[in-house]
């Protein structure tokens, strides 16, 4: 989708990531969760060529990337208990904090936006990074926009090419999906994407979460489309898959083409009650019963499909419990309408 003939310089020199920040650069970095597209929240012409490489919305607000609690602070109008409460016991780690922005804040990040979007990452190449960067790193996901997410500096190189100034490579990601994303705008914490910070460990802290996010909230993760494949995706429960099977190649042959199509499942179990159909799958990943493993695996199980040449993806989901409640909606927003981002979406 997106081949660029030429890669950016790849390396583990965060000395040298730091300073092409400072001057203005865009520097691919790694985390915990995936790998992110950082520049300057300061500079606002760095901030437009993370936009313009991502293809990103300009409402689409970026999440300020911290090496410190203290540097919340000059990002956020006020500190509430709740978020003191939380990254205390959260951060480093992957979730990220909605709270009102400081007057004094830059605005280049953060266009029609009331909020700041804030979160310590535990990995400790991209501290180091952000810390020699001036204290702040302002980042969305190293992808295109609406596209897989990268969990690995090759998978950054692949969908970016020589689009960014240098990516550092900090080894595969150990989380493999994006933060949890926390509002607390509101009377009550609201959960507003989940992420690694799971929503019994939150509630067990600051009590039940509320409802779906306000109307008109502005953060990452919200389109009804994201996180996508090349391919088209198929969300599907494990006892819907054998009908969904059957259902794909029953169109396929109907409009006189031959299936071409991949399995995401959990494990052996998925596809022991599939029903002889006519067509076997080209490819079926297993990842894993352990929703940890499995959101770590994800992103790189769909680039794996995608490299076989797989025209359709049936991916089972698992329990909506823990990690799995992240790996449900990424996988549902996968397989959401894609018409939304023109140009930008297979």
């Amino acid at each position: 989708m997106y081949d660029n003939a030429v890669a950016a310089p790849f390396g583990t020199d965060v000395a040298h990531a730091a300073a092409i920040l400072r001057r203005g650069g865009v520097v691919a970095f790694p985390t915990e969760t995936v790998y992110g597209l950082g520049a300057d929240p300061r500079q606002a012409s760095a901030v437009d060529r993370v936009y313009a490489i991502k293809g990103r919305p300009r409402n689409h607000p970026l999440i300020v990337h911290v090496h410190e609690a203290a540097e919340v602070a000059q990002w956020a109008a006020v500190v509430t208990p709740a978020a003191t409460l939380l990254m205390s016991a959260f951060w480093p780690g992957p979730l990220t904090l909605l709270l009102p922005k400081a007057d004094a804040a830059p605005d280049a990040a953060f266009i029609e936006s009331s909020s700041v979007a804030v979160r310590m990452p535990n990995h400790a190449m991209a501290l180091a990074l952000i810390a020699q960067a001036g204290g702040a790193v302002a980042a969305p996901s190293a992808n295109r926009f609406g596209a897989l997410s990268p969990t690995s500096a090759a998978d950054v190189a692949a969908d970016l090419g020589d689009d960014v100034d240098y990516i550092l490579d900090g080894g595969r990601c150990e989380v493999g999906v994006e933060s949890t994303i926390v509002s607390l705008l509101g009377d009550q914490p609201v959960m507003v994407r989940p992420g690694g910070i799971t929503r019994a460990q939150l509630e067990a802290l600051v009590g039940q979460m509320g409802g779906a996010p306000a109307t008109g909230l502005r953060a990452p993760g919200l389109l009804p489309s994201h996180y996508a494949p090349r391919a088209r995706l198929l969300a599907v429960w494990s006892r819907d898959l054998s009908a969904a099977c059957e259902a794909h190649v029953a169109q396929c042959l109907a409009e006189g083409r031959a299936p071409r199509y991949g399995l995401l499942v959990r494990n052996s179990d998925d596809v022991a009650g599939l029903r002889a159909n006519g067509s076997s799958p080209l490819q079926i990943i297993a990842l894993s019963d352990d929703v940890a493993l499995l959101a770590r695996h994800l992103y790189e199980a769909l680039r794996s499909l995608d490299d076989a040449g797989v025209d359709t993806i049936i991916a089972v989901m698992p329990d909506a419990v823990g990690v799995g409640e992240a790996v449900v909606d990424r996988l549902q927003k996968a397989s959401g309408p894609r018409d939304f981002v023109k140009g930008k979406m297979p």
